[in-house]
């Protein structure tokens, strides 16, 4: 039996707002974003989508981000660390980007490069088809 979708609430439809901060569906179809994430990095992730800009980008300080979050410095930082290296944000104090995620995985961000991390042939094949390396 197909579920038919309707509307069940016309008066709260979602609308792109002027703070542009719909999560991309990719999240959940390319589950190695999800399983490389702790819970608390998955909780700052959704504030940084929240409040990015149409380009995902963010000036929220660790204090206020500690504060919003309820947690400590050092998950902070491990949190943004694992972020970053699933390649869902770019940080360079005080600024995030959240990322696009239709970025194909063989192109380093521009982060990644400055920090002389590339990837083999063999990661990025890992990645296009959802291996773990």
């Amino acid at each position: 039996m197909k579920i038919k979708k309707r509307v069940l609430c016309p008066e709260r439809v979602r609308r792109v707002p002027a703070q542009f901060s719909w999560i991309d569906q990719q999240l959940i179809r390319q589950p190695s974003y999800l399983q490389r994430c702790d819970l608390g990095a998955l909780a700052l992730y959704l504030v940084l989508v929240t409040v990015a800009d149409a380009e995902g980008l963010s000036y929220y300080s660790d204090s206020t981000l500690e504060r919003l979050l309820r947690i400590e410095r050092a998950q902070l930082l491990d949190g943004r660390r694992q972020l970053s290296e699933a390649g869902l944000i770019v940080y360079e104090q005080p600024l995030y980007q959240v990322l696009s995620l239709q970025q194909t995985p063989a192109q380093p961000t521009t982060a990644a490069l400055r920090a002389g991390h590339s990837r083999s042939a063999k990661e990025i094949l890992q990645h296009i088809l959802g291996a773990q390396p």
